[in-house]
């Protein structure tokens, strides 16, 4: 695909023709910019293996660092992740959020997209309602990461400006108005107990 489009919708109330138009990029193997509560990402949809090198090539990371699976609700979730009663009622509790959670990964997880030692994934439900509505037509999470660029330290936090950084690399930029900046809190739930990998905007408590 290419000639990136710029799709510029209400924050709080998104036009379901424009998310239409990138729910069949998405469909159609594209990688697109949104947003989120914690700066613009980039994402896919997880059968989507070029897409993932794309994004790996757009960020440079390597082919180590792990993606993190956007998910619409905690049902959703759950298809992914092997999650136990007590990190169901955690997590019932504190998502949508800012959070990212660190779960055992689910067969429904590609073997490629799971950290290779420890079987795991990231997750995350977004408050964000650009992203939570784009979410809607899909029954597959989004693979995604932050969009910060490698000589930057934060994401990008408007979409314009990701329109124009990366119109070349992107197949859409999904425009929902400014985010904030502060990463999600990380919490590794592999076992019984939470624990605190990042403290970001999420406040995080053992219960």
């Amino acid at each position: 695909m290419s000639d990136c489009k710029y799709i510029n919708v209400h924050p709080d109330n998104p036009q379901k023709r424009l998310l239409e138009q990138v729910v069949n990029i998405l469909n159609n193997d594209g990688v697109i910019a949104y947003p989120t509560e914690s700066g613009y990402a980039l994402g896919c949809l997880l059968d989507n293996k070029q897409g993932a090198d794309k994004i790996r090539q757009i960020r440079r990371l390597s082919e180590q660092h792990e993606l993190t699976l956007v998910c619409k609700d905690l049902s959703n979730l759950s298809a992914y992740a092997k999650v136990g009663n007590s990190q169901y009622k955690y997590l019932k509790k504190h998502l949508p959020g800012p959070y990212t959670f660190i779960l055992p990964a689910s067969r429904e997880v590609p073997k490629r997209l799971q950290s290779p030692k420890r079987k795991t994934i990231g997750l995350r439900i977004s408050p964000n309602v650009v992203t939570n509505t784009l979410l809607s037509y899909f029954d597959k999470p989004l693979l995604s990461t932050s969009l910060i660029m490698p000589q930057d330290d934060h994401p990008l936090t408007d979409g314009w400006s990701v329109y124009e950084t990366l119109n070349h690399a992107l197949d859409a930029v999904l425009d929902g108005g400014f985010t904030g900046f502060e990463p999600t809190t990380i919490i590794d739930f592999t076992e019984e107990e939470p624990v605190l990998v990042r403290q970001g905007q999420g406040e995080f408590n053992g219960d």
